[in-house]
């Protein structure tokens, strides 16, 4: 086995629904030992969301998986006391609790840190842990609200949510590349951080194009569906079998290339309407029409073979079935499996390809499956245990 790039390092994580479960199921894929803090019983509670794989949740098993499960109530004195002695050793703890709930539990870095200065912190919550935001509940269609995210995402008519939980997903990557970060500088200075991240933050990082395209008041860009809201032609087309393809063009030389190679109507690649994006942009319905006229004669392969004969960048419109089919991700051998408690699935594995580890593709946690094994190791007696699961603290 190879040796990966976090093997060694522990991270205890209190962490439910996706933000916080995807940060520490990127750790656990370069190797760290990832201890998710579950309630007894139910456990987080994105476990429930649906059953659609082989009875368990969709949100669940994509983020869980290489994950150690704790049972611990920590309503009650000796879970905390547990939770507080894996600290004393850990390298990271996450936790995406609901505002305020670690520091009432004792959990803060002038706590933690006094005992472990080497323990790095990060919060995920939906604004911060100051502000006057700091305290409001946030989910993932929260924030794509209040960051402008659906503003400029739907048709003229009708803003439209992402169809996966693209703020959760945010805060994930800025939460996973701030612990990497802060372990790097630990390396440098021998201390532990703080981290805290904001899912309002981490998506108005992603609107940065929008924002400034209405900079200083401007009109923003407008909704249009599938199509980009500035560029055209670039969005989806019907060809005339039905089926849509899209393309996207990104400069005047590909618009010629189009005319000539793709439309088969050279002139058009010169005439004044529509030689340049803003032109072309602002006669969006006069140039759809010529569009139309000619992929109505054209099957969707053959159009797809006029775009790469000119060089035009284009793509299937796929479904999730044409998502699990895809020959590319086929001809890269980039899906694995993983064993879950209701048998093994599929899995893709972690996008980049490092010729120097292989990623770490572990089972999906039962809840509390690991809760005996870790309380041993921590030498709690045998007694102890049967007590602490009589009175449900684990």
């Amino acid at each position: 086995m190879s040796i990966r790039p976090l093997d060694g390092i522990t991270v205890i994580s209190l962490e439910h629904a996706i933000a916080a479960p995807f940060c520490t199921r990127q750790l656990a894929d370069l190797g760290a030992r990832v201890i998710k803090v579950e309630r007894p019983g139910g456990g987080d509670f994105a476990r429930g969301y649906d059953t659609q794989v082989d009875g368990l949740s969709s949100h669940f098993v994509w983020v869980n998986r290489s994950k150690e499960s704790l049972a611990l109530d920590l309503k009650q004195p000796a879970a905390i006391a547990i939770l507080k002695t894996l600290l004393k050793t850990a390298d990271v703890l996450v936790q995406n609790l609901a505002p305020g709930a670690a520091a009432r539990m004792g959990l803060t870095a002038e706590i933690l840190q006094k005992e472990n200065p080497r323990l790095i912190l990060c919060d995920i919550s939906g604004y911060g842990n100051n502000g006057p935001y700091r305290d409001k509940k946030a989910y993932d269609l929260l924030i794509q609200s209040e960051a402008g995210f659906l503003s400029v995402t739907g048709t003229p008519e009708a803003p439209s949510k992402a169809g996966n939980s693209i703020a959760d997903i945010a805060a994930g990557m800025y939460a996973y590349t701030n612990i990497l970060a802060a372990l790097l500088q630990r390396g440098k200075t021998g201390k532990g951080s703080v981290i805290d991240i904001s899912m309002l933050e981490s998506l108005s990082e992603w609107m940065s194009f929008p924002m400034y395209y209405a900079y200083k008041g401007a009109e923003p860009p407008p909704r249009n569906g599938a199509s980009h809201a500035t560029i055209y032609p670039y969005g989806p087309f019907k060809a005339g079998d039905g089926k849509t393809v899209m393309l996207g063009l990104q400069n005047e030389r590909e618009w010629v290339q189009f005319c000539e190679t793709v439309l088969e109507n050279p002139a058009l690649g010169t005439d004044e309407r529509f030689d340049r994006n803003f032109k072309r942009n602002e006669k969006r319905i006069e140039l759809l029409e010529i569009i139309n006229a000619c992929f109505s004669k054209l099957t969707s392969e053959q159009l797809i073979a006029r775009l790469e004969k000119a060089q035009i960048a284009n793509a299937h419109l796929n479904d999730m079935e044409g998502l699990w089919k895809h020959e590319q991700l086929r001809a890269r051998n980039r899906w694995t499996e993983v064993d879950t408690p209701n048998g093994p699935i599929p899995a893709l594995l972690p996008p980049g390809l490092n010729d120097s580890y292989d990623y770490r593709m572990d089972s999906i946690p039962a809840v509390g499956e690991h809760t005996d094994s870790i309380l041993k190791e921590l030498e709690i007696a045998e007694s102890d245990i049967t007590n602490m699961r009589a009175s449900g603290a684990i």
